[in-house]
């Protein structure tokens, strides 16, 4: 072990960093960008080889593509304006034109092109009515009638989960063949396990002030910016990894990967200075579990998926002692690339999502990127095509090649044309272990304990999407506000020395 002692180094050889951020994900960038622009110089450390989180990247068929987060919600314009200040406005990207569809048992549809998580703005739409029926178009019509506060409350007062809301303001095909899909293939959750306010937030305010669940969900998508609800990056939202990695380092912080944090302790003074155990995932010590240094900062930011930051937060956080956070969904991407002319008419715009029940297809969603995206389809070429497929833990065992069998097999399924192992020029496989929280009741109660916990202690933030919420804009105003925080809190920052 090499420990660190003596005088104040911000290189934090032989003294104490003025922050150090735990966690290279996008949150943990986000927030040691707004530590580097105070003039502070963060250290990043990352567990994995490669920073970035779940907005990772890998190559398929001499293509480098989104290996996770391939949009951003284009709501409040949070992201734009972090890409705006990295100088990538001119490479935000807007999906074309197409719509996407629903698979269900009785066969495809169309989801609402004027919709959150499928609840339609508009019962009658052409497009909503081709897939819930003139009934369950009538059906949804209803919730025009009914008093504003009907379905947000259960009998014994405590909020009505999102499918619980939807069901009781416009019926059950809205929730099964339009809501239901969509947050299967966003969230991998139940409707009916989620909160409301986690997953659509003003939704409710929006309800209570409009009357009417279609009328709520109109107004807020008024609210969005002009276009598409989402955007992405020409070249891949893995490009925002890059710029923010470049930003940090010019300002003089510094991303350290393969540095595993296994322990997060307080100065013996009780005062705010903090002390990280870190092990290098290259050192012999870093598979038994030893410490390989201790890394000392006056201010920390843990940016951690939610059962490790929970791990490492226990000593200090009464509400995370004994309770502790969902792991969240497993998720596992199938990329294929294919020759396949066939797919450049877009049969199903810009990919399916999957209705539970649909018992002939395993995949949850599928997105055809090459319909999607206009620079993609340039860079993949004439006839050339990149679906992705989306997966639960159910598929977790099958190797690269079992897998990539099952999505031809299932892409061929959900997108109404005969694909042959013959088309396929490359395939891909990616996990994403608990990278996306389940944002339940009982978790968003947890995460306002924890808050108010962390408050308490001096020089600490923590930020991540198991507390902000899925999805980049939820995570990264969250993290600014983190970063900005830290900043402002002077006197604290200032804290004791070991």
């Amino acid at each position: 072990m090499v420990d660190v002692d003596g005088e104040h180094d911000e290189d934090g050889e032989g003294g104490e960093h003025e922050a150090v951020v735990v966690g290279g994900g996008i949150a943990g960038l986000v927030a040691a960008r707004e530590l580097a622009l105070a003039g502070f110089r963060p250290l990043v450390l990352e567990a994995w080889s490669a920073p970035g989180g779940a907005v990772g990247r890998h190559t398929v068929a001499g293509l480098e593509l989104d290996a996770g987060a391939e949009s951003f919600a284009t709501r409040g314009g949070i992201v734009a304006a972090l890409l705006a200040e990295l100088g990538l406005t001119s490479a935000v990207a807007t999906p074309s034109g197409l719509g996407a569809w629903v698979q269900l048992p009785s066969g495809a549809g169309t989801l609402p092109r004027t919709g959150l998580l499928g609840v339609p703005a508009q019962p009658w739409a052409r497009d909503v009515r081709a897939t819930i029926g003139l009934l369950g178009a009538v059906r949804a019509s209803a919730d025009r009638w009914l008093a504003p506060a009907r379905g947000t409350t259960r009998r014994d007062g405590s909020a009505a989960s999102l499918g619980e809301l939807v069901a009781t303001r416009m019926g059950r095909r809205v929730l099964d063949r339009l809501v239901a899909p969509v947050v299967r293939g966003v969230h991998s959750a139940d409707p009916d396990n989620l909160d409301v306010d986690a997953v659509a937030p003003g939704l409710r305010a929006s309800l209570a002030a409009c009357g009417s669940l279609g009328g709520a969900v109109a107004s807020l998508r008024a609210l969005a910016p002009a276009g598409a609800a989402v955007a992405g990056l020409t070249g891949g939202m893995f490009g925002l990894v890059d710029a923010l990695v470049r930003d940090v380092e010019s300002r003089g912080g510094r991303v350290e990967t393969s540095a595993r944090v296994g322990a997060v302790r307080r100065g013996a003074s009780g005062g705010s200075a903090w002390s990280l155990e870190v092990a290098g995932l290259d050192d012999d010590a870093a598979g038994s579990g030893g410490v390989v240094r201790v890394v000392r900062a006056r201010r920390i930011v843990l940016a951690l998926p939610g059962p490790a930051a929970a791990r490492l937060l226990a000593p200090h956080v009464t509400a995370l002692a004994t309770a502790r956070p969902a792991a969240g969904a497993d998720v596992v991407l199938a990329t294929l690339v294919l020759d396949a002319p066939a797919l450049d008419a877009a049969p199903r715009g810009t990919g399916v999502l999957v209705a539970p029940g649909v018992s002939a297809v395993t995949a949850r969603a599928l997105t055809h990127a090459t319909a999607k995206w206009a620079w993609l389809a340039a860079a993949a070429g004439p006839g050339r095509h990149v679906l992705r497929l989306s997966y639960g833990s159910d598929v977790a065992a099958l190797q690269a090649g079992e897998l990539a069998t099952l999505a031809l097999r299932d892409a061929g399924s959900l997108l109404g044309v005969p694909l042959v192992s013959a088309q396929v020029v490359g395939s891909g496989r990616v996990r994403w272990s608990g990278s996306l929280p389940l944002p339940s009741p009982a978790h968003r109660a947890l995460v306002a304990a924890a808050r108010t916990d962390i408050a308490a202690l001096p020089g600490l933030e923590v930020c991540g999407a198991w507390l902000a919420g899925n999805g980049l804009a939820a995570v990264v105003a969250d993290a600014r506000a983190v970063g900005r925080r830290l900043v402002a809190d002077q006197e604290t920052s200032a804290g004791s020395i070991l």
